[in-house]
């Protein structure tokens, strides 16, 4: 499984990908906001740290407007991939964009059937929202699998699911378990997933021991 974060952080995504643990980045125009910085400056920094998909979403709500942002999103470099609201108008800005050779990845999903239209208009990638999903008292896992076995039922869908709106190391292992092909999640969720109570104590209790030898190595 690959793992996005979800982050405008330049020296955040760089660290994480120094450690191998970034294949791509999601962004929308609230997080970059955020930076203070540049909308444009911030996504060309970041593809240029990493080099799998960059996540860049448009503005506009009609499907021409939206299909010329992409365009000029998609000029900012090769591994952009521009981000449109499953709506009418975003599928037909999908398949637009997939036409010209660009990466799209549709976003706000949040039933199978959505999905399965945006497998159908060529998206590169959907996003389901589990997170949002769960807090309305249903489970956002159960979505994925959904999404999963009709992917699975069609090989000539190509659509890759991408679980958003990810909020805990649980997300991440259901995502895993039922075979998502991508988790977006901010940085922290992404470093937590190192983190487990026994590790620390058995680290605490070897370096006690080890302290207690008097040796050292080099």
């Amino acid at each position: 499984m690959k793992f996005f974060v979800d982050t405008a952080d330049i020296d955040m995504i760089r660290d994480l990908s120094e450690k191998g643990m970034v294949d791509g980045v999601t962004t929308n125009p609230s997080i970059i906001a955020k930076s203070g910085r540049d909308f444009i400056e911030v996504l060309t920094e970041i593809c240029s740290i990493v080099a799998g998909p960059v996540s860049a979403e448009v503005t506009a709500t009609r499907a021409d407007a939206m299909i010329s942002e992409g365009r000029k999103l998609a000029a900012v470099a090769s591994n952009i991939t521009v981000k449109v609201p499953l709506t009418w108008d975003g599928l037909k800005a999908c398949r637009a964009l997939t036409g010209d050779g660009h990466m799209v990845n549709v976003t706000l999903c949040f039933s199978a059937n959505q999905a399965l239209l945006a497998a159908k208009a060529g998206a590169t990638f959907v996003s389901p929202f589990v997170g949002r999903i769960d807090d309305m008292g249903y489970d956002g896992m159960e979505l994925i699998a959904e999404i999963r076995q009709i992917y699975d039922n069609y090989p000539a869908l190509e659509t890759e699911i991408l679980v958003a709106s990810v909020r805990t190391a649980d997300h991440v292992k259901q995502a895993a378990l039922i075979g998502a092909d991508v988790v977006t999640v901010p940085p922290k969720t992404l470093q937590g997933l190192a983190g487990h109570p026994l590790t620390d104590a058995g680290l605490a209790a070897f370096l006690a021991d080890w302290e207690k030898s008097g040796q050292s190595i080099g």
